[in-house]
């Protein structure tokens, strides 16, 4: 005789079934953490840094420093944005002039700016996630993506390196390849070296020496659509942004309202600069973001939330090692390195159309700065007086200045 069945039971039994299916849909949808592993609100929160209430006197004095060194920068023209962050905690953030110079909006802290070649890390992880999961390989050849490609034997690590040799995109293509077109895509790039007769000159045969050239990364955003057979904006909010939390961080490209909500816009001299020719084009810039999701995202990379360690090791790694000093790159990071080689600094800069922008970290003073600016103006890429401020033991060598 078959038991009956409590109604309390019985239904207890179907949420938790319902509970346990969808919980591994959302796992099985979610590739954006090593190991299947989803990434929790709880853990999303943790990401951010904490506001310091009541400094001690030391700190108090840090901060000091940090408050004159950009009020200076102010003085000598700095319109932008700024986040200093120190074993997690904020030492500063503030925000210096206007979003638009002639309608004096006041910049604040959710205000986004265009990235510029600050993009170019975010590019790096997309490619590195997609080697993670075994959809492409750092030895692939740009062919495996794009059979017509003129340039061969330029693989994905070389590509990330910044080592192909390739030209630059902006200056290859004559008026009659690009018919008057304006805003091509990453995809009508790449079919125009296919077609254009003579092939543009590349700058070296590939793995030769490092060049840095944006056309690398160009590249890179286009195989991250052909792989994974979405655009390069739905590929970076599935798998980067919205898995950290990075809700105010979008493409040039996206246009919905909640995209452009807050974006400031470059200037340059004083004068606003209008929508450059290959604003469109990807990957190597055209990310809007803020200081506070700048630093979110590097967390969270740190924390390994998109990558593992092994994989992450490899971004931080120096393979540019041509020219004798400290500064290096690896897959998508600037560096300054120490003897052993591992990074004392990583960083990476931009410039593009007005904007300046800067992520700087300090492994060792558990530091990071970011810096961005939409009115032209170098300083912000000189911060060896902040980073002596930073330091534990106050001793910083000549840092040379680099975007």
């Amino acid at each position: 005789m078959l038991k009956k069945v409590q109604p309390k039971v019985w239904w207890g039994a179907v949420a938790a079934l319902v509970v346990l299916i969808v919980s591994w849909g959302l796992i099985r949808k979610s590739s954006t953490a090593p190991a299947g592993v989803p990434i929790s609100k709880e853990i999303i929160t943790r990401l951010d840094p904490v506001p310091i209430t009541q400094p001690d006197a030391e700190t108090a004095r840090k901060i000091q420093k940090i408050e004159d060194i950009f009020n200076r920068k102010k003085r000598a023209g700095f319109n932008g944005n700024v986040l200093v962050v120190q074993k997690g905690k904020i030492l500063y953030q503030n925000s210096f002039g206007y979003g638009h110079l002639r309608e004096k909006d006041s910049l604040t802290s959710q205000s986004r700016f265009q990235l510029a070649s600050l993009s170019k890390p975010f590019t790096a992880v997309a490619v590195l996630k997609l080697v993670q999961e075994g959809r492409l390989s750092l030895d692939d050849s740009v062919q495996r993506f794009f059979p017509d490609f003129p340039y061969h034997g330029v693989k994905i690590d070389m590509l990330l390196s910044h080592r192909s040799g390739l030209p630059n995109y902006i200056y290859s293509f004559p008026d009659s390849v690009r018919h008057g077109k304006k805003y091509p895509s990453n995809l009508k790039v790449m079919d125009w070296y296919a077609k254009v007769v003579p092939t543009p000159q590349p700058y070296n045969r590939p793995g030769r020496s490092f060049h840095y050239c944006n056309t690398n990364y160009c590249v890179l955003a286009a195989i991250v659509e052909k792989v994974t057979g979405d655009s390069f904006s739905k590929y970076l909010s599935d798998h980067i942004f919205i898995p950290l939390g990075l809700s105010s961080t979008f493409l040039v490209t996206d246009t919905l309202a909640l995209a452009v909500k807050n974006r400031t816009v470059g200037h340059q001299y004083g004068r606003r600069l209008e929508k450059d020719y290959y604003d469109d084009v990807v990957g190597d810039k055209g990310l809007y973001s803020t200081t506070g999701d700048i630093f979110r995202f590097y967390n969270g990379l740190s924390k390994g939330l998109l990558l593992d360690k092994k994989l992450l090791d490899e971004a931080f790694k120096p393979r540019s090692f041509e020219r004798a000093g400290i500064r290096n790159y690896g897959y998508g990071f600037r560096m300054h390195i120490k003897e052993d080689n591992s990074p004392r600094f990583i960083y990476h800069g931009g410039w593009w159309k007005g904007y300046n922008t800067m992520l700087w970290v300090c492994p060792d003073s558990d530091a990071v700065i970011v810096v961005l600016g939409n009115s032209y103006n170098r300083s912000i890429y000189d911060l060896r007086e902040l980073l002596g401020i930073l330091d534990d033991d106050g001793k910083i060598e000549d840092i040379e200045k680099d975007i």
